[in-house]
């Protein structure tokens, strides 16, 4: 009987770790089709009371620029590296060392598993969660559906989320309807859009928005968004 007993138990554990690892996966696999909902901080801006703005908008109704302009700025190797950019990590890490101004390797495809899946915070579990997050969601996701749905659900403001709403705050149009130069400004403010303005930007996004520019160019030219396309 205790054996049996023992098996049962072992059986019960198993299931219970089988349900736990395929939970993620079958997230992912509906948000391949399903837009998400909400994110975890959304709603926590909601409970701080800034509001909640957001319109899901397809990739077909969101200009071509925006998408040059946030991988120029967040993301230029998207469309060659699987979830992870090395190189980038490399530089983060050796930029950090020399005791230079700090920053990340965050791919968009991390950024989207982050923001969909998951809370804000740098802690070690959360970081653990998201690269597996990544993995699923470049292994079942395609490239155009990761920047849809980034596109989507990125903050751009106070309360304000995805490209449709941060246009319509920013400038007051359809995300369609981005002017080149206002899509460099949105992907300016993405580091901290809670900080700055797109709209009437100060000195740090003209600036930022003019390098963007620049490389969005450069996206265009070297096909660096194609696999958007």
């Amino acid at each position: 009987m205790n054996g049996e007993a023992s098996k049962r138990r072992r059986f019960g554990w198993l299931t219970v770790l089988l349900i736990v690892l395929m939970l993620p996966a079958l997230g992912v696999l509906i948000h391949a089709v399903v837009p998400p909902p909400m994110t975890i901080l959304m709603v926590q801006r909601a409970f701080e009371g800034e509001g909640f703005h957001k319109r899901w908008r397809g990739l077909n109704d969101i200009s071509p620029d925006l998408v040059d302009a946030v991988i120029a700025a967040e993301d230029a190797r998207f469309c060659s590296h699987q979830g992870f950019d090395l190189e980038a990590i490399q530089e983060a890490l050796e930029e950090n060392a020399n005791g230079r101004r700090m920053r990340g390797g965050s791919t968009i495809s991390q950024q989207t598993a982050k923001n969909v899946f998951l809370w804000p915070g740098r802690d070690w579990v959360r970081k653990g969660l998201e690269a597996g997050y990544t993995v699923l969601i470049e292994a079942i996701w395609t490239k155009r559906r990761i920047v849809e749905v980034y596109l989507n659900v990125a903050e751009w403001g106070p309360g304000v989320y995805g490209a449709e709403a941060a246009a319509r705050h920013w400038f007051g149009k359809s995300a369609s309807e981005l002017t080149r130069t206002e899509a460099a400004r949105l992907a300016a403010i993405l580091p901290s859009p809670r900080r700055y303005q797109a709209s009437e930007p100060g000195p740090y996004v003209r600036r930022r928005a003019r390098s963007i520019l620049a490389a969005m160019g450069t996206v265009r030219a070297d096909g660096l968004s194609d696999c958007v396309a």
